[in-house]
């Protein structure tokens, strides 16, 4: 595998990814039984802003640094607090050095009793991950590929939880397998919520996987989309998220949140977002 997520981490895609993570997570916590996270495509988990591909590329300035940096509306501020304080967590005050992956927010808000499983075939990744997860007991990381430990690991023994389904999608397959394996995965466990991320590059991938997503069986599934426009050419400028069993507050929050980071995410107020129900209610 070619991908570097050091590359892209904290760009636009990121920060729409993992703030709708820890409104499920924030969901999740509210309950008192303990729940567990599946994390099929961890990467490493923690990344240097510093280092020379995140200084190479820039796309964190665009992404996190410009979302910490904005004067947001009172409602889409207390929607992103969980997401900006576990940043912030991570960072000396005032600076912006590291941004914390899928893996760590997951463990900031995870709660004693609850779990982490994050997977990572990847060599390098997976190293690093093993390291970023070392002495919690909470956690557990898996040199394994997710696609296999998603079959392997639902349902939980929580009955409780989310999967991250989060491929980087070099794989020209990966756009393919998604809606089979996710109905699978929805016939074992059919109460646990799914969150899948996808590029957008063009328009018949994901318009694909959305008619198959509808003729899936499964009965309740929301999209969200959001495209800024791409400081330069080819660099990716629209991304969706796919939600099997979205926690009830969900649309109502990313109704709030999508405008939002579509006005400060975008360059010269081109951005745009979509937000809608595959299947189940309108």
């Amino acid at each position: 595998m070619n991908y570097r997520h050091a590359f892209h981490a904290g760009n636009f895609a990121d920060v729409l990814k993992h703030a709708v993570l820890t409104r499920i997570l924030v969901h999740l916590r509210g309950k008192p039984a303990p729940f567990r996270v599946i994390d099929i495509h961890a990467g490493a988990g923690r990344y240097d802003l510093t280092v020379e591909e995140a200084q190479r590329s820039g796309e964190w300035r665009d992404g996190i640094a410009r979302l910490a940096g904005a004067s947001l509306r009172a409602p889409a501020r207390a929607i992103l607090a969980p997401y900006l304080d576990a940043v912030a967590a991570c960072n000396p005050a005032g600076r912006l050095t590291i941004y914390p992956g899928s893996l760590c927010l997951s463990r900031a808000l995870l709660r004693a009793r609850d779990r982490l499983i994050a997977c990572e075939l990847e060599p390098n990744a997976a190293a690093a991950l093993a390291h970023n997860l070392a002495g919690d007991r909470r956690s557990k990381a898996l040199t394994i590929d997710g696609w296999t430990a998603l079959n392997a690991y639902v349902p939980p023994k929580e009955r409780r939880g989310l999967v991250l389904i989060d491929p980087a999608y070099e794989n020209a397959g990966d756009f393919g397998r998604l809606p089979a394996t996710l109905a699978a995965a929805h016939r074992k466990w059919a109460s646990g919520t799914y969150l899948v991320w996808y590029p957008i590059k063009e328009r018949t991938a994901p318009d694909a996987l959305a008619r198959r997503l509808r003729n899936s069986g499964i009965p309740k599934i929301l999209r969200a989309e959001l495209s800024v426009s791409a400081r330069e050419p080819g660099r990716l400028a629209a991304c969706g998220l796919v939600v099997v069993n979205p926690p009830w507050t969900l649309a109502r929050e990313l109704a709030i949140l999508l405008p939002e980071l579509a006005a400060v995410l975008s360059a010269a107020a081109g951005g745009a977002h979509r937000l809608d129900w595959l299947t189940g209610e309108t």
